[in-house]
């Protein structure tokens, strides 16, 4: 398994140097982070556990290296994260589910 701590250290860096190259990107990219904050109709706790679906959804080790540390800060609970993990395992059997369904119809029209 990987050192989640050092990991996020390290790619902290290179988006840093990435921020350099390119700032409005990186700039824009975290304007989307942060517009979910500004409403509140979510709290800080669901909206990290949303991303850590969704990151597990997209395979984002990135992603679950930052939101995990944040939703570990903003209060979540193991068996929160467990329950919204099982939303996305649900979500990601539902569209191979709906892939299937596809390609069947592929497969018949072929």
């Amino acid at each position: 398994m990987k050192n989640w701590n050092e990991y996020r250290h390290d790619l902290s860096e290179r988006v840093r140097e990435l921020s350099k190259l390119t700032p409005d990107t990186v700039t824009g990219i975290m304007a989307l982070g942060q517009a979910g904050s500004k409403t509140n109709h979510l709290d800080v706790k669901t909206r990290e556990l949303i991303a850590l679906a969704v990151a597990v959804t997209t395979r984002c080790d990135g992603c679950i290296a930052f939101h995990a540390a944040e939703a570990k800060n903003a209060g979540a609970t193991k068996e929160e994260l467990a329950e919204a993990l099982g939303v996305a395992i649900n979500l990601n059997a539902g569209a191979a589910l709906v892939y299937t369904a596809r390609t069947l119809d592929a497969f018949d029209k072929a």
